[in-house]
């Protein structure tokens, strides 16, 4: 019959048809399934009124099927749909019109129709229709297309706040009730907050909040006031009407869950003003807000905590949370809701900033372990705020143990390997805060988070590279981390960082210099010098010149290589070890190796007539017994270049003797009885030779008052114990090499230790007195120069040049001469001292 030419029985049968589609949703699927759908949009564009009325009443009740909506679509009605919205259409056409669109419009792609279609003025015309379903299907139509930006923006250029706040007086709740939704969408953007205020709306909304009798709309209104409070001008006429007293009420007296929680944020968003937190704490809206944070609902728990973040400026708001709140923001860190935990979180973040007292607070009230705890959120948000926690409280020391013994690095590590740099930048900072020890930084290491760290250092974000490159700074505060550091490639970055004048920063060049003082093997092969300040320690090790960019092998590796014809690596070690390594070789019956004693008998002999208790600067006992062996240590193989010495050294009781060769014995024990060595912790070769000369030195030229002095008697013992004087014309004769070369052979490696030389040149002397200087505290550089030399600068006053006004006389810089004439300092910057360095 919908086919029927005569247009009485198409009217008919289009009143039966809507009346069998008004009895439920299975009526519905019957005319869908018998074709009824496709030929009544035709009949939305006939000539007949009350034919294209009954039609367009059809699809108003059909278009609430998910399946008829989906076939509308396919068949393009919408056109013809928004058609019947037309002013010269009857009532009753616009009500069922706009209901059918009110139920499209639930979904996307019915909104993009009806929007490309320009549906969104004849609706906006439609809410001042003097029919109530009419701008009842119209505002929620409005209120569904307006979840999308572009129908929001077209809202604002067609005027729609005017007949939308016209609806905010009807008479039926359910069409104010949209009309506050709609304003509460709409209102994210700042133009529609501007002509809501020029309309008078926030009168319209106080209205509402008085009166008591509208209480079911106060959640939607106070939802729209919280937005408006983000425009300054908007907040200003709230505060003058006495909203946002009305916003407190609400929070505190309202036990209705959701008109706490749009109070609440209504609160956190208005704190955002001075002028506003000001007078909401004299209000003392933090009583309220630490109520609202023990409410059952979790959004009224989350705008709570926003409101804290918020209200933080103010230091008043700071010291009232000292006392209560802190306790109950952790409680909410252990919250099933991760939406939950991130409010919280981000709560105790600006409650901690430079305010020790809460972190203390915060610690005390067992935070620590729900911070670290949230490391492990699956919000970038929890992470990065509970770390900006941490960080604020590892400022105080006792505070900072605490969060090291929760295990800290390790929680730390899956920030550091976050995409969001947000969390990146912040467990950067975290780590800079936590690792200002060994221990802490040897944790990290062995959690495996120095890898993260270094790739931080490429990150392209600013915040990221400097906060990354300020822990790099921390973590190179010791040798091991720095050769570590240096080997995942932290030096090389940090040196391109530098090079670079918009990357580079005061932490990029901090750390890059923090890395080559605390891995000194490093900045001596690469720069070829050694500031007083730079102080020599045990494991030193002199590669000689390198490239930029080439990596420097570590002491170990060095070791276990096979001797080669590249010069020789100096070693500067005066520890004594329990276990050394053996030979890179497999022939360990040979006759020297690393550890073995090849001391001067004239050093031993001063040594062991020593009978004073004293303190060494090398860090390692003095003799308490007469005759007793200094430093030497333990050795790990019989030696027969040392045998042989044994029987010409004096001076040396009977019980020392009996007791060095004890010691031998029981340290060649393990080989003999198979038990190999590798396996234990590998140690750098020992030097009893360097650890006699420290012990020399110390007791010898450290008592010397006069710092001149104390330079030439160190510089005539480090030349006497390098072969002695060596006239210039007979350079040329002293065989070091030939001694050198000897020396690797017997020790089957390219690393020799410095007390072994006997015959060294510039760079063997230069290097032992620097070392030797540092050791009782004589303030020396070393120098590199070309062709294998290499020298030392000290500085001293020049006593015949009196200072300005009383003031001490000017420092001057000389070489101290090792060679030549040894102990005697050359000024630099002279023709003598160019003739030295070339030399």
């Amino acid at each position: 019959m919908l086919n029927s030419p005569e247009e009485e029985i198409l009217a008919k049968a289009c009143e039966a048809i809507y009346r069998f589609a008004l009895k439920g949703e299975e009526n519905k699927a019957t005319l869908l399934e018998l074709g009824a759908v496709e030929p009544l949009t035709k009949l939305l564009t006939h000539e007949d009124k009350i034919v294209r009325r009954n039609a367009t009443m059809i699809f108003g009740i059909m278009a609430s099927n998910n399946d008829v909506k989906k076939l509308l679509r396919e068949l393009d009605v919408m056109n013809s749909v928004i058609a019947r919205l037309a002013p010269e259409e009857e009532v009753v056409i616009h009500e069922f019109a706009s209901l059918c669109l009110a139920n499209m419009s639930v979904e996307y792609t019915s909104k993009v129709q009806i929007f490309e279609q320009g549906g969104l003025e004849p609706l906006i015309r439609l809410l001042s229709s003097p029919d109530p379903d009419v701008k009842k299907n119209s505002i929620e139509c409005i209120y569904n297309l307006a979840q999308d930006f572009q129908c929001r923006a077209t809202l604002q250029e067609l005027n729609a706040i005017p007949p939308i706040l016209d609806l905010l007086k009807s008479e039926y709740p359910i069409i104010q009730l949209l009309a506050l939704k709609t304003l509460g969408v709409i209102t994210n953007d700042k133009e529609s907050r501007a002509m809501l205020r020029e309309n008078q709306g926030v009168d319209q909304l106080i209205k509402i909040l008085e009166t008591k009798e509208l209480n079911d709309l106060h959640i939607e209104a106070l939802s729209v006031v919280a937005n408006c409070i983000e425009d300054m001008d908007t907040m200003v006429l709230i505060q003058q009407t006495g909203g946002l007293k009305k916003l407190l009420s609400f929070a505190e007296n309202s036990t209705i869950p959701e008109i706490q929680k749009n109070a609440a944020r209504a609160i956190a968003k208005a704190a955002y003003d001075p002028e506003n937190r000001k007078l909401f704490h004299e209000l003392e809206v933090e009583k309220c807000l630490v109520n609202l944070l023990g409410s059952e609902n979790d959004g009224t728990k989350i705008a709570a905590s926003q409101a804290i973040s918020a209200m933080c400026e103010n230091s008043g708001t700071k010291e009232f949370f000292n006392n209560q709140g802190i306790s109950q923001l952790i409680q909410l860190l252990k919250s099933d809701s991760e939406e939950v935990r991130e409010a919280a979180a981000l709560a105790l973040a600006n409650l901690t900033t430079s305010n020790p007292a809460n972190a203390k607070a915060a610690a005390e009230g067992d935070g620590i372990d729900a911070l670290i705890n949230t490391l492990s959120s699956k919000r970038d948000g929890a992470i990065a705020n509970a770390a900006t926690v941490l960080t604020n409280m590892a400022m105080q020391e006792p505070l900072r143990l605490g969060i090291q013994s929760h295990d800290v690095m390790h929680a730390l590590l899956s920030p550091l390997q976050s995409a969001n740099t947000i969390v990146q930048s912040k467990a950067a900072l975290a780590v800079a805060a936590t690792a200002c020890d060994a221990e802490a930084r040897t944790e990290l290491r062995n959690a495996g988070g120095l890898e993260p760290l270094v790739e931080l250092l490429r990150s392209k974000n600013e915040e990221v590279r400097r906060n990354a490159s300020w822990a790099v700074m921390v973590c190179a505060g010791d040798e091991p981390m720095a050769v570590e550091l240096c080997r995942l490639g932290a030096l090389d970055i940090l040196e391109e960082i530098n090079v670079s004048v918009s990357r580079k920063n005061k932490f990029s060049e901090a750390a890059y210099n923090k890395l080559l003082n605390n891995y000194l093997s490093l900045k001596y092969s690469q720069t070829g010098y050694l500031s007083s300040s730079n102080i020599i320690s045990d494991g030193f090790y002199d590669y000689g010149r390198i490239n930029p960019g080439t990596k420097l092998l570590p002491l170990k590796d060095l070791c276990l290589q096979e001797p080669s014809d590249q010069r020789a690596i100096l070693l500067i070690n005066s520890r004594s070890s329990d276990v050394s390594p053996p030979p890179s070789t497999e022939d360990k019956s040979s006759d020297v190796g690393y550890g073995r004693s090849i001391s001067s008998s004239s050093s031993l002999r001063r040594a062991s007539k020593e009978k004073t208790n004293f303190h060494f600067s090398a860090g390692f006992g003095s003799p308490t017994e007469e005759k007793s062996e200094p430093t030497s240590g333990r050795n790990t193989a019989v030696s027969k270049s040392t045998t042989k010495e044994k029987g010409s050294r004096k001076g040396r009781g009977k019980k020392e003797e009996e007791k060095v060769k004890e010691e031998e014995e029981v340290a060649v024990a393990p080989k003999l009885t198979g038990e190999g060595s590798l396996e234990k912790e590998w140690f750098p070769p020992s030097d009893p030779d360097f650890s006699v000369y420290v012990y020399e030195v110390t007791k010898s030229i450290l008592p010397i008052t006069n710092i001149k002095e104390q330079i030439e008697v160190l510089a005539k013992y480090v030349a006497e114990k390098m072969g002695g004087k060596i006239p210039k014309e007979k350079l040329q004769d002293f065989s070091w090499e030939l001694h050198i070369s000897e020396l690797k052979f017997q020790l089957k490696s390219n690393v020799v230790p410095i007390g072994l030389i006997k015959k060294g040149i510039f760079y063997h002397r230069a290097l032992l007195f620097k070392a030797l200087a540092d050791k009782i505290g004589v303030g020396c550089s070393l120098v590199r120069g070309e062709y294998g030399r290499a020298w030392n600068e000290v500085k001293l006053m020049n006593e015949s040049r009196k200072g300005v006004m009383g003031a001490l006389p000017p420092l001057e810089v000389y070489i101290v001469d090792l060679m030549f004439h040894p102990g005697s300092l050359i000024k630099l910057r002279s023709r003598e001292a160019d003739h030295y360095r070339f030399l």
